[in-house]
């Protein structure tokens, strides 16, 4: 049985909710439903979606393989600068996703100094496919990394130990123990990292550009829609709010979002 809550901390959650919600539902009866289709599949639209889908994916991908080891690093080494590491990587989270292109430019464009080394060996990054992937990549990986390392901290360390005590190696632990121990974090760390990639667009404009087919993501499309054609822009944006709706509940389901705030509160602890 909950416990009886004061009217008015209901009436100031309810405000909260309607704020968040109210936007999205003006908006939705802005759209032109009879056209939803013809508007989302039209070239530029279908290129949009296409690119984003592919580009978060591998962006997802990467940021599992790289993301993992930093969480479980985190979480279970004890090293000088550990909290500066912790930080560092909370970094995008909280830095203007403009910023995080520009950052991104001067580092990996033709005149910074990975850029530079990687153009003498024939290879362009920026306002490219690639630059959309590493832009997305940059923003979400936070996301996956706290979230498991929040999961991680909750769990302990007692069944690594154990595993430890009966012969197993480090790796045979990682692979056999710790991960599948976290498996509903890290699917919805993976869940975050990708709608965080999907939903992506200051440091992929400022870093890769929109280029139709190239660089043009969801995002870019929507915002060059809302000055030539709104209601595609709506639709767009409609499309979006229904994949992101799904995998909030997907995340929330798989115990995502709590395993976040641990970790986020994890970090500020530190």
């Amino acid at each position: 049985m909950s416990p009886r809550l004061p009217w008015w901390l209901v009436a100031v959650a309810a405000v909260g909710v309607a704020f968040v919600v109210a936007p999205v539902v003006v908006m939705a009866t802005r759209g032109d439903w009879a056209h939803f289709w013809s508007l989302v599949t039209s070239a530029e639209s279908l290129d949009a979606l296409r690119l984003s889908l592919v580009t978060s994916t591998v962006s997802t991908a990467v940021c599992v393989v790289v993301g993992v080891p930093v969480a479980v690093v985190l979480a279970r080494t004890r090293f000088p600068g550990r909290s500066v590491v912790r930080a560092l990587v909370l970094l995008p989270l909280v830095l203007p996703p403009v910023v995080c292109g520009l950052a991104l430019l001067y580092a990996f464009g033709r005149r910074g100094p990975i850029g530079h080394l990687l153009d003498d060996a024939g290879v362009s990054i920026a306002f490219t496919t690639t630059a959309v992937v590493i832009s997305h990549v940059y923003v979400a990986l936070p996301f996956l990394v706290l979230t498991l390392e929040g999961a991680l901290r909750v769990r302990g360390t007692g069944p690594e130990l154990t595993a430890a005590s009966l012969g197993a190696g480090p790796s045979r632990t990682f692979w056999l123990v710790t991960l599948p121990s976290v498996a509903p974090a890290l699917a919805g760390g993976t869940l975050l990292a990708f709608a965080r990639s999907l939903g992506e667009f200051g440091a992929t404009l400022t870093f890769a550009g929109s280029l139709q087919g190239v660089t043009r993501t969801l995002p870019l499309e929507i915002y060059l829609q809302r000055e030539t054609d709104p209601d595609a822009a709506v639709a767009l944006s409609m499309l979006l709010v229904v994949v992101a709706v799904l995998v909030v509940a997907l995340v929330h389901s798989a115990g995502g979002t709590r395993s976040f705030r641990r970790g986020f509160a994890g970090g500020v602890a530190a």
